[in-house]
């Protein structure tokens, strides 16, 4: 006999962010309201001869790391990814109301999926000189947990008491926004209560040279660091990078409504696909036809049409491809000028957190949901004509705006050509 097909309506019910521009929920709405950059100069990267001498790095005290990690856990802890991911993670969980006890019971309805692109690196760059210079020996019993790509999910795992999958995905610049909807997948075909999901990236100029030396990051203004990242704009020069993590906690309405939970948001659908590189996608560019049918699909997986779409958080990097990111919306809606939905980009305040960049602005997305409101592009007076072509200018808002937003897309775009698009609504609550 086959079993009724199981499928459950997902709410987010916690929110948790360490970002540049604000560390805790709090804090990071009212920077995003505000428009507040969390954009910085960083005399280490010059020393190193960086040309981008400037970035996003959340500001942490060692008594805040004590909030989260044990004074054990944080000897010989050289992970600010793991760091940041845990405190997004716990807070999200808290946020959602429930407690955080290392003696708990084993909670085998509730699980996670982190991902991140590099973990630990400045503790695998430690263990190496370890090796050449001294003993392998010297290396200590916590150099694997921190340098494994699973660090993060092992990390939180742990520390929640969490029972059901606990696993951790690798995206690129999609990572989050793919943790989300693949926790999504989980609780509405039944596999799952809750699950934890998100993604973090460290602040590490191991991990930023790369793209230093890819010449994607912007130069021109180590003198004017807020300045730095401008999607959207004329004068946009590259991405700033970025750290820090997102995480969020989703739930069966069922399960949420039984709490008597406080709901952010429900998460309609969404879509994940790849390029292929192929048709113009390569290993750092989009397929255009992947990406319009990556929003088309959630689009259509979301059960909506295209026209109730309010608002967009895009992906959108301050790099020259954010006209193509545009021109690929407007097909895969079929809204242009005027009649396209407002749109804006958390990197002209955060930079680029790379893969905790979908996590961080899925949590943005969310706020502006739940908020009713449409944060500011700042560093975007001056709109790349490109883009003004195909859209007005004036949804590409550089004040806050108060807005009914019953709808929001928020999709990310990552290295290897792959893609994922979310589609969030405001929640209402039946009497």
């Amino acid at each position: 006999m086959n079993l009724p097909e199981v499928k459950n309506r997902v709410v987010i019910t916690g929110l948790g962010v360490v970002a540049p521009n604000g560390v805790g929920l709090p804090a990071f709405t009212n920077a995003i309201k505000t428009g507040t950059s969390g954009i910085t100069y960083h005399q280490n990267l010059k020393d190193k001869g960086f040309s981008c001498c400037i970035g996003g790095i959340p500001i942490i005290s060692e008594e805040k790391k004590l909030e989260y990690l044990t004074p054990l856990q944080l000897r010989g802890f050289n992970s600010t990814s793991i760091l940041y991911g845990c405190m997004a993670g716990i807070d999200a969980w808290k946020d959602a109301g429930f407690s955080v006890d290392e003696n708990s019971e084993l909670d085998y309805d509730s699980g996670l999926i982190f991902g991140t692109g590099t973990s630990g690196i400045e503790k695998l760059r430690e263990a190496i000189y370890k090796i050449d210079d001294q003993n392998v020996r010297r290396l200590g019993s916590t150099s694997v947990v921190q340098t494994m790509a699973s660090g993060i999910s092992a990390y939180l795992g742990g520390i929640l008491g969490f029972g059901n999958q606990v696993t951790t995905n690798s995206s690129a610049c999609t990572t989050g926004t793919e943790a989300l909807l693949l926790g999504f997948e989980r609780i509405k075909n039944g596999k799952a209560k809750r699950m934890l999901v998100g993604s973090s990236s460290d602040s590490s100029l191991y991990t930023w040279g790369g793209f230093d030396a890819m010449r994607v990051m912007s130069y021109k203004h180590n003198e004017t660091p807020e300045k730095g990242a401008r999607p959207m704009s004329a004068t946009a020069a590259g991405f700033v990078p970025g750290s820090g993590a997102g995480a969020l906690v989703l739930e069966s309405l069922e399960s949420a409504l039984e709490r008597k939970a406080t709901i952010y948001a429900e998460v309609l659908g969404g879509n994940i696909n790849s390029g292929g590189q192929r048709k113009g996608g390569t290993l750092t560019a989009p397929n255009s036809e992947a990406v319009q049918k990556c929003i088309t699909d959630a689009v259509l997986d979301s059960g909506i049409s295209s026209s109730e779409i309010d608002v967009i958080n895009g992906h959108l990097t301050a790099t020259s491809k954010d006209s193509l990111e545009i021109e690929n919306w407007t097909k895969a809606l079929q809204r242009t000028g005027t009649d396209f939905p407002y749109i804006n980009s958390l990197k002209s305040m955060v930079g680029h957190c790379l893969a905790a960049s979908g996590a961080i602005e899925c949590v943005a997305a969310v706020a502006q949901v739940k908020g009713q409101f449409v944060f500011p592009n700042i560093n975007c007076d001056d709109v790349h004509p490109e883009i003004s072509a195909l859209i007005s200018n004036d949804k590409i808002p550089t004040q806050i705006i108060e807005k009914n937003i019953t709808i929001l897309a928020k999709a990310s775009f990552g290295f290897g050509d792959v893609n994922a698009c979310v589609i969030f609504k405001k929640y209402f609550r039946l009497i």
